[in-house]
């Protein structure tokens, strides 16, 4: 009789899981696809997602581009891009010092994935955005500028500040999408309401085409009754959008930034990784069923 432990069960699923995703067909959007990934909130796992699904759609065969409009540049970090001061970067697009194809970096993980990085620089570019003429639209002209001359992209993901600031108006503005990752603690949907609030408003105001494309419910703990309850709470106030896919609390994916790569690159079959893959493809789903 064969004795099972959780891990050696956790070790099981992944596996099937991952025979099952590596058969899986990821569908292309029918048009290129720019999505926002925003939370004003920090710490709800919002770089990592932007990170992980870039990398995850990537992988399994979509042209994507990721670009970084955090100041932090965590992003750029996790991707592997360097990004000191001076680099080329997402600041540069927005001060019309240089187009986005010359702020472009290869990613080392995947050839399918170019990265726009971020430097300390942004830091400054809020205060000086302020007086510049339709500074909301900076991001927007750029991207598609780009796009209209290199068709084959089929996803750009923005990875934006946790704040609700000039650098994420931008990139609000520039998509047409907008993924929100939640993390499953207790105040989780009060950050939501005022995200929601102001993607009204700037639909009504500057982009009409911007949508919710899902929420995502990040650092899940399977241990916890509390998780369990802000899931269902956040399914029931937010039916239809939220993935079924959730992202588990894991060590490998706390850890993965430091090695300078995505949960791909540092633990590629780990429940993190499965976890992703999955997100990523109902990501891909979703995107190819809704875009005409």
């Amino acid at each position: 009789m064969t004795s099972s432990t959780p891990l050696a069960n956790r070790l099981a699923a992944n596996a099937r899981a991952n025979a099952e995703l590596d058969k899986a067909v990821f569908p292309r959007p029918r048009r290129p696809i720019v999505l926002a990934v925003a939370n004003q909130k920090g710490g709800v796992g919002k770089t990592t997602t932007t990170v992980n699904l870039a990398v995850a759609l990537a992988r399994a065969g979509l042209k994507v581009l990721a670009i970084d409009a955090d100041p932090q540049g965590n992003a750029s970090t996790a991707l592997g891009i360097e990004h000191p001061e001076g680099t080329l970067s997402t600041y540069d697009v927005l001060s019309d010092d240089a187009t986005l194809e010359e702020c472009l970096q290869q990613c080392p993980e995947t050839e399918n994935l170019l990265v726009c990085p971020a430097t300390i620089d942004l830091s400054g570019a809020e205060l000086e955005l302020s007086s510049r003429y339709q500074r909301e639209y900076i991001l927007d002209r750029a991207i598609k500028d780009y796009l209209s001359v290199h068709r084959g992209v089929d996803i750009a993901l923005i990875d934006c500040p946790p704040s609700l600031g000039l650098l994420t108006l931008n990139g609000l503005v520039a998509a047409e999408r907008v993924l929100v990752p939640i993390q499953a603690e207790y105040y989780a949907l009060e950050g939501v309401s005022m995200l929601m609030s102001t993607i009204e408003r700037i639909r009504s105001y500057l982009n009409p085409k911007l949508n919710i494309g899902g929420v995502l419910l990040t650092m899940m703990d399977a241990r916890t009754n509390l998780s369990a309850d802000v899931a269902n709470e956040v399914r029931r106030y937010l039916p239809q959008i939220v993935f079924e896919t959730t992202i588990p609390r894991t060590v490998k994916l706390s850890e993965a930034p430091s090695f300078g790569g995505s949960i791909f690159n540092h633990d590629p079959r780990g429940t993190g990784a499965v976890a992703y893959r999955k997100a990523a493809l109902e990501l891909a789903k979703r995107l190819a069923e809704t875009v005409e």
